[in-house]
């Protein structure tokens, strides 16, 4: 499906497609017949300005919709005829807005706004209450997650498969990249959000991916951990493909319980050691 994108000044205005697709301005024709232009193509000063209020002029009118994938940074300026940096600025200044959400190797999404919100008060919580935000964070994972690897299970479509093996690979040759490894990993637990086909779960599960990548950051060098990360991982995406909703759950179980081990290790690790007490001198 197409939704128009831009129309040029000058000459008469052409439909583009705003969402990601293969087509690029120079297909117009191959957009979809009757729809109605809702962008010009940007030439004054403060570009990237007004590239976010098309985007967000679109969002209010419904054209795009949470869920849509905008365009790749270089097509999305060939359709707007502006600079890459412009584009850059402005998705920028979208994900400040909560408006817009980038995913490594997936591409940028347009978002309700409501995760974006939610995940600002999850990490003032947790700069509030330091001491305890790992166990916070790993008892809400294990209320929500074994649930929804069950869910995925028997919901999930072949794309959603397609997304799981793919952060597997990636995280398979990344055993000793951390920023590659633990992207590939969020990319996994959002996955399966994602395959469950309810926003309100997504939303949640992302409203705490900041957290998320803190806590791999801080695990990954635990050693082993990226390891016995993978498989279970594995043990995951197997229960996916068997459409095993009862071994997804467990599988997933395991998984955080290997992740809160990791980070008790952790934490162990940076907590400064206590000097023993001098042994008092035997009174004769």
């Amino acid at each position: 499906m197409y939704l128009p994108f831009a129309e040029t000044l000058n000459p008469p205005a052409l439909p583009l497609d705003l969402r990601y697709s293969s087509q690029t301005a120079s297909s117009p024709k191959l957009n979809r017949a009757g729809g109605v232009p809702v962008y010009k193509v940007v030439r004054t000063s403060r570009l990237y300005e007004q590239i976010v209020q098309q985007i967000e002029d679109s969002v209010l009118k419904g054209t795009l919709k949470p869920g849509d994938q905008l365009p790749a940074e270089r097509e999305l300026a060939q359709q707007l005829g502006v600079s890459r940096t412009a584009v850059r600025e402005a998705v920028k200044a979208l994900r400040e807005k909560g408006l817009v959400e980038a995913y490594s190797g997936r591409g940028t999404f347009i978002t309700d706004g409501t995760s974006h919100a939610a995940r600002q008060s999850f990490d003032l919580m947790v700069k509030i209450g330091q001491q305890e935000s790992s166990t916070h964070l790993a008892d809400l994972r294990l209320l929500l997650e074994p649930g929804i690897a069950a869910m995925a299970a028997e919901s999930a479509q072949e794309e959603d498969l397609a997304a799981l093996r793919d952060a597997v690979a990636v995280m398979d040759r990344s055993l000793k990249d951390p920023a590659a490894y633990i992207e590939a990993d969020l990319d996994f637990h959002l996955a399966l959000a994602e395959a469950v086909g309810n926003p309100l779960i997504l939303s949640l599960i992302d409203s705490i991916v900041g957290l998320l990548r803190e806590q791999r950051i801080k695990i990954f060098n635990v050693e082993g951990g990226p390891q016995r990360g993978q498989v279970f991982h594995k043990r995951i995406l197997e229960a996916m493909e068997q459409r095993n909703p009862a071994r997804a759950r467990s599988a997933m179980s395991e998984h955080l319980e290997q992740v809160r081990q990791d980070s008790q290790v952790s934490e162990r690790r940076k907590r400064p050691s206590k000097s023993k007490p001098a042994a008092s001198k035997a009174i004769s």
